[in-house]
């Protein structure tokens, strides 16, 4: 993985060869207004590099020591025993003591991470469009998450339709009153029954139909309003820590059809957003790495827009201004407009071209992000933008990928280095550790305990998890189908575990637990039936996939009191290691040739149809139909699952190599009828010549055939592989 590259224009610095259009970005963009000088920023990098390489290459080999010892305990090993298998572990040290005591110490933590629960959105960084809706959707209007989705059916006339239609419109009015009873409960009667809503003597007071008058159940729920107190044009509440805002407006045409006037209901929603730098994006050189760090630092100084075309009319979208009210006692009140922005790196894997060290080797692209996505912060720490992200004076960066309590270890030094490159206080980079490599799950409590000072986030990640799981115990023996192993024991171990140690190391009012993604954006009825578990598991944040879900979500939060489930959840029995480390094989289960080949199926046209975008446009996350023309969000998790589960049936002779070939070559042309629309879109299928000859088919295949070889089942090296031959071919 590390080698040599032609750059076709660099610049040699403190023994560094930075691509120009890097070198350019940082010193012309990035640089300008923290402070610091060139000359002694790129020094200082060069030493970081020079330090800290050898050390993560020493920790990735440690990752591939252990996985050869795994694969030879497996191979003498047949009979599956969980005792035997953990303490082999432990003699190998894979698994490692829990430490005694790992009480979190971290200081200057953004509210928004430890003091509210609420949905949180991931989003590519390197898509202007996407990151700037995710910045502004703190606030989210009720009224056009239910009236855009399919959480109000379409039926008994309040259907969908180009133009507005009334019939839906009221049932979203009533929906909407619904969930104020719940959330603003008033002292008597219904928000339904309402005719008019003002401010008197500080308090809220309510007309009914009957001309009775009330106020909220809880009267310090409310908290300010717009406009005038006796005619508001807004009014603002407060439950579970989330703000609630109702417009009023009977000159609008919903206001007019309201008997209150009232035009919208606003939610405080996605109270944080990870701008993602990694599974979602596709950034193989310099250019991409430039457009990944630009939008980032427009986020931090206040200059990111986007301008594009929506129902033939030209938009731009900026960041949204902060909100301001009048306080019921008479005072200004403001409220942030923005989501707070947590940035993810890379993990500790890859490399990249834009920067060779001093030995002409492509520098790990962690280290890379660490620095510059740091540096491109400094501007919100010192003050250049209009708008602020951290309250804390902190930098809020997720580590993903991280196997064990040493790699948090190379982590942790890895940002001490940067705050001392940068000169920021010690601590000023806060961690988020992502539960989704299977020796930092068996491990949490260690990992924690290593960045206990840093560390404001954990969260789980299903997919990685199982694509992990798969790989580490790929010579165990074939894998259940995918649909099982959702089903297995150590699923819900990991869940519970993850929950456990985080309250255990004091995370509750300090920091983040989270659960992950709803992966069906068009399935909103059906997320909010399921996803309401996650606040109900005592987690203080979930992933959802766009800012419509968020609204929708936000409303759990107003259901469940999670700082409450997490109080009571923190007498429950830590759930089982044992579980935890039983990996879902088949064992004697049968599977029919039907079955086989369904599953085949459905993991091949999901490989393909994420892997078609990803090498010939660029995209690392998009709506990606399924075998069943359901669109799912897919990134680079969901594809590690899907090529790892078939190189374990391939590896055990569930199936072969040339039903695997067919099989591909079958959903090629499923993938093509699905993507026929795309203007941007290159068919697969046109003839086996173009199979044979199409870089992401070939991508997609080495994902399979070579799926064993790969460090950890990661799909990147072949994924980044692929993409620079298609953009040298291509430009």
């Amino acid at each position: 993985m590390l080698r040599k590259i032609f750059m076709s224009a660099t610049v040699q610095q403190a023994g560094l060869t930075i691509d120009q259009q890097l070198y350019d970005f940082v010193n012309q963009q990035a640089l300008p207004g923290t402070g610091l000088q060139a000359e002694a920023f790129w020094q200082g990098f060069a030493d970081l590099v020079n330090e800290l390489t050898p050390i993560n290459k020493s920790l990735l080999s440690k990752r591939d020591t252990l996985q050869l010892q795994i694969d030879a305990f497996h191979k003498q090993q047949r009979q599956w025993d969980a005792q035997v298998y953990k303490s082999f572990l432990t003699e190998i040290g894979y698994l490692v003591p829990e430490p005694e005591e790992a009480t979190i110490t971290t200081e200057h933590v953004e509210p928004e991470i430890a003091l509210t629960a609420a949905p949180q959105l991931v989003v590519p960084v390197s898509n202007a469009r996407f990151a700037l809706n995710a910045a502004n959707a703190r606030w989210g209007s009720l009224y056009d998450a239910l009236y855009g989705t399919d959480l109000l059916p379409e039926k008994d006339g309040a259907e969908k339709q180009k133009a507005y239609n009334p019939v839906r419109g009221f049932k979203v009015m009533a929906y909407a009153r619904q969930f104020l009873d719940i959330a603003l409960p008033l002292q008597s009667g219904s928000h339904i029954e309402s005719t008019n809503y003002s401010v008197l003597d500080e308090q809220l007071v309510v007309t009914l139909n009957d001309s009775s008058q009330v106020s909220l159940s809880t009267p310090a729920q409310f908290v300010g309003y717009q406009g005038q107190a006796q005619n508001p044009s807004a009014l603002l509440f407060k439950h579970h820590d989330l703000h609630i805002e109702i417009q009023i407006d009977p000159h609008n045409p919903i206001g007019q059809a309201d008997k209150a006037g009232i035009k919208d209901v606003l939610l405080e929603a996605a109270l944080t957003t990870i701008m993602d730098c990694e599974d979602s994006v596709a950034a193989v050189d310099a250019e991409d790495k430039v457009g990944v760090y630009r939008n980032w630092l427009g986020l931090m100084n206040g200059t990111l827009t986007d301008t594009f075309v929506k129902d033939g009319q030209e938009l731009t979208r900026s960041l949204a201004t902060d909100r301001e009210y009048t306080s019921k006692s008479g005072e200004r009140l403001s409220l942030k407009g923005r989501s707070m922005m947590f940035v993810r790196n890379v993990g500790h894997l890859m490399t990249n071209p834009a920067i060779l060290d001093q030995n002409g080797e492509e520098i790990f692209e962690g280290i890379m992000d660490a620095v510059i996505t740091s540096l491109c912060a400094m501007h919100d720490l010192q003050g250049n933008s209009p708008f602020k992200n951290s309250t804390a004076a902190s930098v809020n960066i997720v580590k993903p990928k991280m196997h064990g309590p040493e790699e948090v270890v190379f982590t942790n030094t890895l940002f001490s280095r940067v705050e001392s490159l940068l000169c920021l206080p010690e601590n000023t980079l806060k961690m988020g550790i992502m539960d989704e490599e299977r020796r930092t799950s068996v491990n949490l409590m260690a990992c924690i305990n290593q960045a206990k000072s840093r560390v404001v986030f954990i969260n789980t990640g299903f997919l990685d998890r199982t694509g992990d799981e798969i790989h580490t115990s790929m010579v165990a023996g074939p894998v259940l189908p995918k649909a099982q192993i959702k089903a297995q024991p150590w699923i819900a171990a990991y869940e519970d575990q993850n929950v456990d140690i985080g309250l255990k190391c004091g995370f509750s009012g300090k920091a983040q637990i989270g659960k992950g993604m709803w992966p069906m954006p068009d399935k909103m009825a059906m997320m909010m039936e399921q996803k309401l578990a996650h606040p109900k598991s005592g987690a203080n944040t979930a992933w959802v996939p766009s800012p419509t879900a968020a609204t929708l979500h936000a409303m759990h939060y107003h259901q469940v009191d999670v700082f409450a489930i997490q109080a009571e959840l923190k007498a429950r029995q830590q759930a089982s290691l044992d579980d935890l480390l039983t990996p879902p094989l088949l064992l004697d289960v049968e599977l029919s040739k039907e079955d086989i080949q369904s599953e085949l199926e459905n993991n091949a046209q999901g490989i393909l149809g994420y892997v078609v975008r990803w090498i010939d446009q660029g995209v690392g996350c998009s709506k990606v139909p399924d075998i069943n023309h359901i669109g799912l969000m897919e990134d680079r998790a969901t594809l590690r699952i899907s090529s790892q589960h078939i190189a374990n049936w391939l590896k055990h002779g569930i199936c072969t190599p040339e039903q695997v070939q067919a099989t591909f070559a079958k959903m090629a042309e499923v993938v093509d009828t699905q993507n026929q629309h795309d203007t941007y879109y290159t068919p697969m299928a046109l003839s086996n010549d173009s199979l044979t000859n199409n870089l992401a088919y070939q991508a997609a295949l080495a994902l399979v055939f070579e799926g064993e070889q790969q460090p950890n089942g990661y799909t990147e090296p072949l994924l980044h592989s692929y993409r620079l031959k298609y953009k040298a071919a291509n430009n």
